[in-house]
């Protein structure tokens, strides 16, 4: 998509008097405005990239002007930056630092933190000493594709002086720092006399293999020339690829077995490889199958370009220096092959024996992965003197012909923006393709960015919440105790898929539960409906851990008098809807612990779990509830014997009974009924228990949750009911 201009002068002005009102002055307000016109533009800054600056004054505790610089600090981004993302920093002294002939990262950053206006302020952007040295108010840096595709070429510089002339500085490769501000420096200065000979004004800087710059006197030429010499860059692409003769067409691997069917075994290899090199087993896929993706992870020419690296440097702490390339999976098969746990779409699976020696063809190509990685870093750690501690040696991102790129990490926000990056990356690397070679940074330069402290900072440290990794499914995830669920499990970091027959209810919820949270409707009482949601959910995330499977309904009636069809669809929803669930949610399990024969044969992994909402009246039925309670007693049975069949195989099976919780089955009508034929108050009837007190939906979301946790417990049934003598486990 070709570069927009998307100034305009009434949303500039909206902002001076948003920001106004808040005391921000037209510069840093003019700033922000401008930065986030750029981060909303991903093929000009991803997730963090990029950085901007502003040359303005503040105002001293004595009154007096500050010359500063407002420059992107750290852990803003772009996109929704705000005023404070700008830290001020005074400018003389960082200008000062020109004079050194070196300065260590360590001093550097001591350096702007020192000249903080605000002590308390983010770490001030590591290329904040190239804005500084640069002369002009507003300055713009971006990581454009477009201009990538000519920066990353072996004649890159011949490229871009034939683009653009001599209104940009160009600056060979060097890392950011205070080196880099010093070549740029000097850049501009010659660039500068070079633009005035020519009759020309100097309005950006390309650096080769890295990005490019603009800058001008108001935010708003900053900005368009920033668009302008990207459109430039586009326009030369466009040139380069219809000159170009018809391609013939990519020989495409023929269609795979769907992401359901492989992504959980890739998850599972993943787990084996991480907990051999002492790493966190579980991790959050991100598939991106886009005619982009695909273009690119279907070309004979993978396997080389996978080797030639990232699309500017700051990309390898996301994506490590190169992908995992895998081959095809297998072909898919007829779902009656598959057996029953095959998903609707006959694409979505595959023969059970062709996916097992793709898995083993998986575990292969990791572990070549792995040591191709300790290799890699051996001989860079010993060119920078041994000093360096190994990162984990896993990949970060996947290319599946047939399937797409699959980004990895910690999260499932963490693995899309790895999946981002991985898509610009794949558009880059074409792009230059159509104009030369695609020849990013070398081997050293890439090592040298991945194991920079300044780079690895950006990542973050934070502890991890104690579900953290884990994928959770929630059925009747709309209703109260589902929703509340749903919501205890995000809190401890769980990535939330909600069930429901309610769609846009489940969407809701799901909402609610965080950006990457899934809702989907879906007919509990139909198998292969419960089949096709899960192999979604494993689509979604790359796999599944924990089932809190939760809905149900109750059917009134003495049980003498009560209509075959009543019992029968008490049954289907109550119990048979629970065995569906759980039957699709192992079969994603086993994949995940499947494997290579060698590894099978090892303890499972990751296992899984499955907690049913089995329901006080298993234990203690009452009047006209039995077609409720009967079913119910069948599920309590059919938790148990999933504990008894899944212990080999690590997947836990235990349950909660509630009892008198304000859902979809207790609602107020129900209420205000059972209170009235009991003769005492509603808050009365709902508080009857040994403690006197309401039990409420988000008890139970509390009880599932402290289930999830007990690593040593399976075939157990929590009691959530405030104490009722006659529904205890006996």
């Amino acid at each position: 998509m070709p570069a927009l201009n998307r100034w305009s002068d009434a949303d500039a002005a909206a902002a001076i008097a948003h920001y106004g009102a808040q005391g921000i002055s037209d510069d840093l307000a003019l700033r922000t405005y401008s930065a986030r016109l750029l981060g909303a533009d991903p093929e000009l800054v991803l997730h963090g990239g990029g950085n901007t600056s502003v040359k303005t004054t503040a105002v001293g505790l004595l009154g007096e002007t500050i010359p500063v610089l407002c420059v992107k600090g750290s852990g803003w981004d772009l996109a929704t930056i705000e005023p404070p993302g700008h830290p001020a920093v005074r400018l003389e002294p960082l200008q000062a630092l020109r004079a050194l002939p070196a300065l260590s990262d360590e001093a550097m950053v001591a350096a702007q933190r020192q000249n903080l206006i605000d002590p308390a302020a983010p770490n001030p952007s590591v290329e904040a000493l190239l804005h500084a040295f640069l002369p002009h108010k507003f300055v713009d840096h971006t990581h454009s594709i477009a201009l990538l595709a000519l920066a990353d070429q072996p004649d890159a510089e011949a490229i871009c002086r034939a683009v653009y002339g001599d209104r940009v500085a160009l600056v060979p490769y060097v890392m950011p720092g205070f080196d880099l501000a010093l070549a740029a420096a000097r850049a501009y200065e010659e660039a500068e006399v070079r633009a005035r000979a020519a009759g020309v004004e100097l309005e950006g800087m390309v650096l080769l293999q890295h990005g490019l710059f603009s800058f001008g006197a108001t935010a708003k030429q900053s900005y368009e020339r920033m668009i302008a010499l990207v459109r430039q860059a586009e326009e030369r692409i466009a040139r380069a690829r219809s000159a170009q003769p018809l391609s013939q067409p990519v020989a495409v691997p023929e269609p795979s077995a769907g992401a359901a069917a492989v992504l959980p075994i890739l998850r599972g290899a993943l787990a084996r490889a991480a907990d051999a090199e002492g790493a966190k087993a579980r991790w959050l896929l991100a598939l991106r199958g886009t005619p982009l993706a695909l273009s690119v992870v279907n070309d004979p020419r993978l396997s080389d370009w996978a080797r030639r690296g990232v699309a500017t440097p700051d990309h390898v702490i996301r994506t490590k220096a190169f992908p995992l390339v895998l081959p095809p999976p297998p072909a898919a098969a007829a779902v009656a092959a598959a057996g029953p746990q095959a998903a609707a779409d006959p694409k979505a699976a595959a023969d059970p024996e062709a996916l097992a020696g793709w898995a083993a063809a998986v575990e292969q190509a990791l572990a070549a992965y792995i040591a191709d990685y300790k290799a890699y870093f051996a001989r860079q750690n010993a060119r920078v003197g041994g000093i360096k501690k190994p990162l984990d040696p896993l990949p970060r991102l996947v290319a599946i012909p047939g399937l797409g790129l699959v980004g990895l990490g910690k999260s499932a926000a963490e693995a899309a923006v790895v999946a981002d990056v991985a898509e610009a990356w794949a558009q880059t690397l074409l792009a230059a393709e159509a104009v030369g070679r695609f020849a990013p940074v070398n081997e050293a330069d890439t090592f040298d960015m991945e194991y920079w402290s300044l780079e690895q900072a950006k990542l973050g440290k934070a502890a991890e919440k104690p579900l953290a990794r884990q994928v959770v499914l929630v059925t009747g995830g709309a209703g109260a105790i589902g929703a509340a669920t749903a919501r205890a499990f995000a809190a401890r970091g769980g990535e939330v898929a909600v069930l429901d027959r309610d769609a846009e209810a489940a969407a809701t919820v799901a909402a609610g539960c965080g950006r990457h949270a899934l809702g989907l409707a879906c007919d509990l009482t139909d198998p292969a409906a419960v089949r096709a949601a899960v192999a979604a959910v494993a689509a979604h995330f790359g796999g599944l851990d924990i089932v809190v499977s939760n809905a149900g309904a109750a059917w009134t009636g003495a049980i003498a008098e009560l209509p075959d069809a009543d019992l029968r669809a008490s049954f289907e929803l109550n119990l048979f809807a629970h065995q569906a669930v759980a039957q699709a949610a192992v079969a994603v399990f086993r994949a995940q612990d499947s494997g290579n024969p060698a590894a099978a044969a090892a303890r499972p992994l990751l296992g899984g779990q499955l907690l049913f909402n089995v329901s006080k009246q298993a234990l203690n039925p009452g009047p006209n509830f039995g077609a409720y309670g009967i079913a119910k007693a069948a599920l309590l049975a059919l938790m148990r014997q999933y504990a008894l069949e899944g212990g080999a195989e690590a997947i836990r099976a235990n349950g909660i009974n509630a009892d008198r919780i304000r859902s979809g089955l207790l609602d107020d009508t129900m209420i205000r009924e059972r209170s009235a034929a009991r003769g005492v108050s509603e808050a009365v009837y709902m508080a009857g228990n040994l403690l006197g007190q309401e039990v409420r939906a988000s008890d139970v979301a509390e009880a599932f949750v402290a289930l999830a946790l007990l690593e040593r417990s399976t075939g157990a049934l929590l009691t959530v009911d405030g104490g009722n003598v006659a529904g205890m486990v006996r």
